[in-house]
């Protein structure tokens, strides 16, 4: 039983890398996105970045679903 916990949990953790490595890629690809974005301000810019760098993923969740579709719409970097 102790065994079979351990066996668990060292496939858990490897199931947990891939994962965390996509959320800090996306996280990384939305600061630079934040930075680069040319429809944006320099104060919107500034306060994306402080969200983003604060908030980690979540952060760079609430930017790609509200703040990078302005982008778009500008016609800027996707």
């Amino acid at each position: 039983m102790f065994a079979l916990f351990h066996i668990f949990k060292f496939g858990l953790g490897l199931l947990l890398i891939p994962f965390g490595l996509l959320f800090i890629v996306f996280w990384i690809w939305m600061l630079v996105h934040a930075v680069t974005n040319n429809a944006l301000g320099d104060g919107e810019k500034i306060a994306w970045v402080l969200i983003i760098l604060f908030l980690h993923f979540l952060g760079a969740l609430i930017y790609f679903f509200v703040g990078r579709p302005k982008a778009s719409a500008a016609g800027g970097v996707l």
